[in-house]
């Protein structure tokens, strides 16, 4: 028999996306059409709507439906045309016409409308009145001051209406109360209701959200009400499969005459066909609790003094409300579950006898069922004892599903972190705190969501492990809490040195529930974490602050819980810190924000890869994004572009040395186009974590606790191994394999080549889901962990989603020969769309000056000139050779954000001293292009040109020991079209 851990996942993904399909009917306009008399009687204490109101928030319910109020049945009818009405409430006495034929006429205009009689007494209405036509009254209900009367009457109502969808849909569960009298059932269908909504609340608030467990409401079990044997019957009948439970009055109407013993004959016609199906059978005389005995079925005294109390246990001990209560076969109990998890911690231990005595009962279906675990508890109740053909094989099957359901009803849902419930093996996206997530934590989210929405992916790559990593969110009410308690809020306006900043939040205290939350939290964590930023205004579309703040990884091993939890503080202090950086602050400046006015989220993430020896990292990680600004023939603008490299992402994030391929090409490598540039622009350095013989007070300061290692260090590491080519110097040439002896070079072929790993697929599929998401182009970063002989399954893990800014389409630029001839500056790979002409300041590199062992030197001396530009409020034009904003200075000029946050356009230069890729995977390049910045690459011996000369003669503001700011009297004017890349700047006239 096929076991459920084989079943399919979807099973359970489609999970949440039941809830919004439940109860497509919901009565939201109510008519209430009464005279002043009966208005009088019923709302003494107060009007019907305010007691419908109250009635919904006491529960805790959503939307409660609003009350139009008539006193005449010509009004009603009025309103009836003019207004869409849900259910309609009419009292028996109006003006002008009787209740009866005032439903008759509500009836000839809108067949489907339900219309409810609401009398104070039976007298008149119970029975209904044989000289009259009263098929126009759907249900009578009396009054009897009890306003939990008006949430039956509604939710019956609903009941009724949307019952044939949910059960078919979502197998929600039917309860059956059977009852003739419309005295006991108005008193005691409040009582079921009441008792079904507390009870559905209580088993669903642990571990979801607020918005989750309001879904998971709609699944709570429908009640349908029955006046006659054969109503029920028929009900019984049409809903078997989904029945949870039958409650009946003795004495009910059977062939048209009320007859004694009815709702026994029904109970015990039910019980031969479910034989496990609980029953409750009411009577006002004791004497039938023996024929209740006889069916077996419980037996409840309507007059009993205690019944609401009995009504509670029957809930609990048989509906599968309260705990589930393990049991010998004779009765006696052996432990108790109060919920799922601790259901499945106790199954291992269970004796075969009690396992066998609830399995062929249904029981755990039943129980399981009220959880409001649908498609588990189907899965449960279609699969019978007798398939077994051992108890431990019975016992896998339970714990097995009970696992995989609690996972996968995780997936795609932030869940509200408790203490109590925290289960790190199966909660994957947690969130400490009642506020934001902040942008990054906002977009993994997101794209948490789209996964779980559509299995597609999944079925295409059965053999990988996609997923977001195991995440915990500390909201921004931690922030906020953090910079209040602290005062550290006046920081924000006073530009302070980023050293000073770092030590003043080192030195404050984080509140003491965020601490005692992030101690439980590693009480279940040992793997390494990445603590990350997640600004309000991070991944904003239009103006994400891409890598502005601080990343730290931690090992998060240390023998000392104590320890581990300093080293994590540490981590979340410095990225608070790190929102009124000068960085930072200077890209709130450039985009009209206010610094103070941002709030910080911090997302603790599993950290992607494996040990390897001391250290751990990933395999490949990458950078996507849907849009390549700079295609080259046959790659197309719209099919993406790729950067990848060995270890952790801080190469790639910071514009080091990558590989560059698009999904739909990746064997076109350019620039691997011969052996010399293969050998000169391969990775040769990589970022790994330590997690053995580190300090015991980590090193924050030197690449967030990373270590950049030799690619010579790790020869004998299996990504390595797997990653690498072979220069072999005899042959002047690669061969695609790190088995033979030479010179190891990461050139990926294995995975782009050869498709070891099917990353191009992956890429393009996510890139395709994030796009639709969206709603625009998007950047994603990435990271892949390679199997081996004996290790895990390979697994590709989504670390970042956010909205690219292509910048094209805006309006139509054009670019005509007489601007070619007037042009300093041409080139064919430029990035934005649009036309400057409001720039007449220019600051470049010097090129006689330039040298690579000095590009942090430059870094200096433009942050000045910016800073001076900045204050007069004068954009700029910045050239220089190689990468701009490259961490590795010899691609160019390591400049960061606010060093450069005045420029207007930027130009970089590439020829054969300096021929650095360009710069779309990083963070620096993200901003840039955020903020609608002409970006400009200048290819150095192809058509492109930048005229040195011309710059050298224009009139000199200041020179420096690198660069050189000039001025020319009228603005240059600056002109790109979006759709070629082309881009012209022209002299003045």
């Amino acid at each position: 028999m096929t076991g459920l851990q084989n079943a399919p996942a979807k099973e359970f993904c489609s999970h949440f996306k039941m809830f919004h399909e439940m109860m497509p009917f919901k009565v939201q306009e109510i008519l209430l059409v009464s005279s002043p008399y009966d208005a009088f009687i019923m709302e003494e204490d107060g009007s019907l709507a305010s007691r419908i109101i109250n009635e919904y928030s006491g529960l805790n319910l959503s939307h409660p439906p609003r009350v139009t109020r008539t006193a005449s049945a010509r009004d009603a009818l009025a309103v009836l045309k003019d207004k869409t009405i849900d259910l309609v409430i009419t009292t028996p006495h109006l003006d002008e016409m009787d209740a009866f034929s005032f439903s008759l006429q509500i009836k000839a205009n809108a067949p489907g409308l339900p219309v409810i009689l609401l009398s104070h007494s039976p007298r008149g209405v119970f029975p209904l009145p044989e000289n009259r036509d009263c098929s126009g009254i759907d249900k009578v209900f009396i009054w009897s001051g009890n306003s939990d009367l008006l949430l039956a009457l509604v939710k019956n109502t609903e009941d009724h209406l949307n019952v044939s969808n949910d059960t078919i849909n979502a197998k929600v569960r039917v309860l059956v109360l059977v009852e003739d009298s419309p005295v006991y059932y108005s008193s005691f269908l409040p009582l079921i209701y009441r008792e079904i909504v507390k009870q559905t609340q209580a088993v669903l608030g642990v571990g979801l959200n607020e918005e989750h467990r309001l879904l998971r409401m709609r699944s709570r079990p429908k009640i349908l009400l029955a006046n006659t044997y054969e109503d029920a019957l028929a009900l019984c009948t049409r809903y078997q499969e989904y029945l949870l439970g039958v409650i009946s009055d003795t004495r009910i109407p059977k062939n048209g005459r009320l007859t004694e013993d009815a709702g026994f004959l029904l109970l015990s016609k039910l019980k031969k066909e479910i034989p496990d199906l609980p029953m409750l059978l009411l009577s006002a005389e004791s004497v039938n609790r023996e024929r209740a005995a006889r069916i077996p079925a419980i037996f409840l005294d309507k007059n009993a003094p205690d019944l609401l109390s009995e009504l509670h246990d029957f809930f609990m001990d048989h509906l599968g409300f309260g705990d589930f209560v393990f049991r010998m076969p004779d009765g006696k109990e052996i432990a108790r579950a109060s919920d799922l998890r601790s259901l499945q911690a106790l199954l291992p231990e269970i004796p075969e006898a009690s396992l066998w005595h609830h399995a062929h009962r249904n029981h755990f279906s039943n129980w399981i069922m009220g959880r409001s675990e649908i498609a588990l508890a189907s899965r449960f109740r279609e699969v019978h004892a007798r398939d077994f053909q051992d108890t431990e094989s019975l016992r896998g099957y339970i714990i097995a599903g009970i696992k995989e359901m609690r996972k996968w009803q995780q997936k795609g849902v932030v869940a509200q972190f408790s203490k109590k419930s925290f289960d790190a093996r199966i909660m994957d996206f947690v969130k400490i705190g009642h506020g934001s997530l902040g942008g990054k934590a906002r977009g993994l989210a997101f794209l948490s969501a789209l996964l779980q929405q559509d299995m597609s992916i999944y079925e295409k790559f059965p053999g990988i492990d996609i997923r977001i990593p195991q995440t915990l969110v500390i909201s921004t009410d931690g922030f906020e809490a953090f910079i209040t308690h602290n005062n550290l809020r006046r920081l924000a306006g006073q530009a302070l040195p980023d050293d000073v900043i770092k030590q003043l939040f080192l030195e404050a205290a984080l509140p003491d529930w965020l601490v005692e939350d992030l101690k439980t939290f590693l009480g279940q964590v040992e793997y390494p974490l990445s603590v990350r930023s997640s600004s309000l205004l991070e991944d904003a579309q239009f103006q994400p602050y891409a890598g502005l703040y601080e990343t730290y990884m931690i090992p998060n091993n240390h023998r000392s819980l104590n320890r581990r939890l300093d080293h994590l503080l540490t981590a979340v202090k410095l990225v608070y810190a790190s929102t009124f950086y000068e960085g930072p602050r200077a890209f709130s400046k450039a985009t009209g924000n206010a610094p103070q006015e941002e709030a910080m989220a911090v997302i603790v993430q599993e950290l992607a890869g494996r040990s390897y020896g001391d250290f751990f990292y990933p395999a490949i990680s990458g950078v996507a994004q849907s849009h390549n600004f700079y295609p080259i023939p046959p790659m197309k603008p719209e099919e993406g572009i790729t950067h990848i490299a060995l270890g952790l992402g801080k190469t790639v994030v910071e514009g080091q040395k990558t590989v560059r391929f698009s999904p739909r090409y990746p064997s076109i490598l350019p620039q691997f186009s011969v052996i010399d540039d293969i050998l000169k622009n391969s990775q040769h350095r990589f970022y790994a974590l330590r997690i053995k013989n580190y300090p015991e007070k980590l090193d924050f300061e030197t690449n967030g606790n990373l270590e950049r290692r030799r690619l010579d260090d790790a020869l004998q590491e299996a990504p390595v191994l797997s990653l690498s080519s072979t220069y072999v110097p005899d042959e002047h040439r690669i061969r695609d394999t790190s088995t033979v002896q030479g010179v190891k070079v990461l050139t990926f072929a294995q995975v782009l080549k050869y498709g070891s790993f099917p990353l191009p697929g992956v890429l393009a599929e996510i890139l395709e889901l994030g796009r639709r998401g969206m709603g625009c182009p998007v950047e994603i970063e990435f990271s892949v962990t390679l199997g081996s002989k004996g290790s895990r399954k390979e697994a590709f893990h989504l670390l970042q989603i956010r909205p690219m800014v292509t910048g094209e389409g805006r309006f139509e630029v054009r670019i005509n020969p007489e601007d070619i001839c007037n042009a300093f500056c041409t080139s064919s790979q430029a990035l934005g769309n649009g036309k400057n002409e409001e720039i007449a300041d220019i600051v470049y590199v010097k090129p006689d000056s330039f040298k690579k062992e000095a590009t942090t030197e430059m870094v200096d001396e433009i942050g000045r000139v910016n800073t001076s530009l900045v204050n007069a409020n004068r954009r700029y034009l910045l050239a220089g050779p190689g990468r701009w904003g490259s961490s590795d200075r010899w691609l160019g000029i390591p400049v960061q954000w606010h060093h450069i946050s005045g420029a207007g356009a930027i130009i970089e230069s590439r020829d054969s001293n300096l021929k650095a890729d360009p710069s779309q995977g990083s963070h620096f390049f993200q901003n840039i292009t955020s903020q609608g910045i002409f970006y400009v690459t200048v290819n150095e011996g192809s058509d492109d040109y930048l005229e040195w000369s011309w710059l050298d003669h224009l009139p000199v503001v200041q020179e420096m020991s690198y660069i050189r700011h000039v001025r020319l009297e009228h603005p240059i004017v600056i002109k790109i079209d979006g759709r070629s890349s082309q881009c012209v700047m022209v002299k003045p006239a």
